[in-house]
Order: structure tokens, then C-alpha cells, then sequence
């Protein structure tokens, strides 16, 4: 036994609609034109007809209109051309009157059929767009995702280098200097008699003295070893309090009594983000003031960092709102945190009584993340402070 496809079967049924649809409209345009034929005579008939065979040429296809003549053309031979009730050749007036309705029709198929096939060529060129539109959407989809993936080795890569360079720093020309400095006091001891020299040996020992704390300091903003050591609110108020010394800037801090421990790399990425931000309104804010607000609750870390100063310029707040960020520091912000499934909103005002800038960062925290091994996850960094 053949078994039909539900593609057979759904056309089948189809066809039986469309053919069911053209002999119910003829047979009952047929019985309106025969229960009104002693009112008004044949000519409605005709009059009735030649719409469903239109219909039916529009609508159902060449088969059901093919159909719908021929049931058209037996129905007024034997109900409206007489003699009535027979198919016997009708003289040659209701001959003619026959004829001109079967090539009307037969003209009216035609041109039903055209448009039809007009319309279906238009569907499968429909069709073949909208696949077409779908492969260059999987195109641009796989493309992005290249990208993103590109941007975070980056990250990734960059970070590692600094930490090594802090780690390089600290354990090789710290030491050294240490060394020095140790070395210049011992030549200071001995020398003391001679003022000019110990006069030098001071001005070294304070250079080297310098010079340490500059390396150190360095160092620290690379990668701070607090962070690692005490977390991230110990870094936070270390970094806040040495940036307040040199930047002159007031800072108020708004810090939970116990954040706790947070995975490293939400760590990382909260106190880069702060490191950028304070950065930032040093170099271009002109504000005398900033705070910063950090929460941990309902399993997110939120961090804000805002400022009085001079806020972001229209044009540069149009190319973050179309591009995402107009330079380094924000775009690199915003990947950072997209990275860990958190997201980084600006908002600025540069006009007005009202002017200033808002960071606002949402990080959720991912209990799998904590449990890592620390040497093995990447710190992520963004820029030295200022």
C-alpha cells in the first residue's frame, strides 16, 4: 500500500477546498439565477455566472475554473435556454450567446492563471531573499562573536603582562634599590666627616628613598597586592587615600562594614573600573570632589563612582550612545564587565546648574568563579591611575 507524505496529503486537501469552494459557488449562483428567472430571464444568469468563474480564476486555479465553466455552461443549456430541461443543440442566437460566455471565460482563466503563477514567482523570490537575508544574519552573528572573543584574549593577554611587569618590578629592582640604599647608608657612617660628601650621600639616599617609593607605588597601581591579600575593600580605601594625596581631590567613601570576599575576577574587574573612572576625573572633569558607593546584596555587586565636574560633551554622549564608547578607557570598562555577564552605564550632563558624571556598574556574582585557583585566572586591568 502507498503511504502518502504530509506534503501529498496537505495538498490534496487543498485541492479538494478549492474544487469543494468553485462547485458550491456555482451550483448556487445557479439556483439564485433559476429561482429569479421569472422575474427578471436569462440574461442574469449569464450576469451571475461569469463572476464565480472570475472568482474562481483568481482564487482557486485553472482546474477549479475549468470545472466551474463547464458546470456553468450545462446548467444554462438545461435550465435557462430552451427547450428547457435538455442538452439538445439550442439554436444559433442562444449558440452564440454560449460561445461568447465560454471565450470570455476562457480569457478571464488566462489571465487568472498568469497572475497566479505572477504571484507565485514573486513568493519564491520572497522566499529566496529572506533565506539569503538569514545567512548573512548568521554570517554577521558568527563575525561578532569572533570578535568578542578576540577582545577578550586581549584583556586577557594584557593583564597577564602586567602582572608581570608588577611582579618583575617588586622582586628585581625593588630589591636592588633596597640593596643600594642600605650600601649608601653604611658609606654615609663612614663619611660624615666629610660635609661635602655627606651632604651628596643625603641628597642620594632621599633620590634612591624616592626613587623606591616611586617603584613601589608603581608597582602597587599595576596590580595592588592587597587586592590579592585583603580584597577588594582594603584596595579600594588604599587606592583611594594615595589618589587623594596627589590628585588633591576629595573623596567620600561609601563602603559596606563587611563586603567580604568576592571572586577575583570580580574583584579585579570592580577595582579597575574605579582605577579608570578616578582617572578619568582627574584628567578631565575639573571636579573637586568624588564619591564612590559599593553594595553587595541579592547576589550582585554594585559599584558607583560620580563626580561634580564638567561631564561628558554632547557630541562624545551621542558617539557612546551609537557605538558604545568613544575611546580606550570606557569601551574597555564596558567589555571587562560585559565579559563576567554584568553591565556599565554612563550617564552625564555637561550643561545646564546640573552637570556631572555617573558610572554605574552591576556585576552578578558567580559562586562557581570563587572557587578557582587563583594563579590560574586571568587579572583583568584597565589603566594606571592618575
Amino acid at each position: 500500500m502507498w503511504l502518502r507524505s504530509p506534503f501529498s496529503h496537505q495538498r490534496s486537501e487543498d485541492d479538494s477546498v478549492r474544487y469543494g469552494l468553485t462547485i458550491a459557488a456555482t451550483v448556487g449562483v445557479l439556483a439564485i439565477a433559476t429561482v429569479l428567472r421569472g422575474f427578471v430571464g436569462t440574461p442574469l444568469a449569464y450576469i451571475l455566472l461569469f463572476p464565480v468563474v472570475v472568482f474562481s480564476a483568481l482564487a482557486c486555479g485553472i482546474g477549479p475554473s475549468a470545472v466551474a465553466v463547464a458546470l456553468a455552461l450545462a446548467g444554462l443549456r438545461y435550465w435557462f435556454i430552451t427547450p428547457l430541461h435538455s442538452l439538445r443543440v439550442p439554436d444559433s442566437p442562444q449558440s452564440i450567446c454560449l460561445l461568447a460566455f465560454l471565450f470570455a471565460s476562457a480569457g478571464v482563466i488566462a489571465l487568472g492563471e498568469a497572475r497566479r503563477r505572477d504571484n507565485q514567482r514573486l513568493q519564491k523570490g520572497q522566499a529566496e531573499l529572506e533565506d539569503r537575508v538569514r545567512e548573512r544574519t548568521a554570517d554577521l552573528d558568527a563575525a561578532n562573536n569572533s570578535l568578542r572573543d578576540l577582545s577578550a584574549r586581549l584583556l586577557q593577554s594584557q593583564d597577564e603582562e602586567r602582572r608581570r611587569l608588577a611582579r618583575e618590578l617588586h622582586d628585581s629592582v625593588g630589591q636592588l634599590l633596597a640593596g643600594l640604599s642600605m650600601n649608601l647608608a653604611n658609606v654615609r657612617g663612614d663619611i660624615e666627616r666629610l660635609n661635602k660628601a655627606a651632604n651628596a650621600l643625603t641628597d642620594s639616599e632621599a633620590l634612591v628613598q624616592e626613587m623606591s617609593k616611586e617603584v613601589r607605588t608603581i608597582s602597587h597601581l599595576l596590580h595592588p597586592p592587597l587586592l590579592d591579600e585583603a580584597g577588594l575593600d582594603s584596595a579600594i580605601r588604599w587606592y583611594v587615600e594615595g589618589f587623594a594625596q596627589r590628585s588633591q581631590i576629595k573623596v567620600n567613601l561609601d563602603l559596606p562594614n563587611e563586603l567580604g570576599r568576592l571572586p577575583r575576577d570580580i574583584e579585579t574587574a570592580v577595582f579597575r573600573v574605579v582605577q579608570e573612572c578616578f582617572t578619568n576625573i582627574h584628567r578631565h572633569s575639573g571636579s573637586p570632589t568624588a564619591t564612590i558607593r559599593l553594595r553587595r546584596q541579592d547576589g550582585e555587586v554594585f559599584v558607583e563612582i560620580a563626580d561634580q565636574g564638567r561631564g561628558i560633551p554632547q557630541e562624545k554622549r551621542e558617539t557612546i550612545a551609537l557605538n558604545g564608547a568613544p575611546g580606550v578607557g570606557i569601551r574597555g570598562m564596558r567589555e571587562r564587565i560585559r565579559q563576567l555577564g554584568g553591565t556599565l552605564e554612563v550617564r552625564s550632563n555637561s550643561s545646564g546648574t546640573i552637570s556631572g558624571t555617573i558610572i554605574a556598574a552591576h556585576l552578578p556574582i558567580s559562586e562557581a568563579s570563587g572557587g578557582q585557583d587563583d594563579s590560574k585566572l586571568p587579572d583583568t586591568s584597565s589603566t594606571a591611575a592618575a
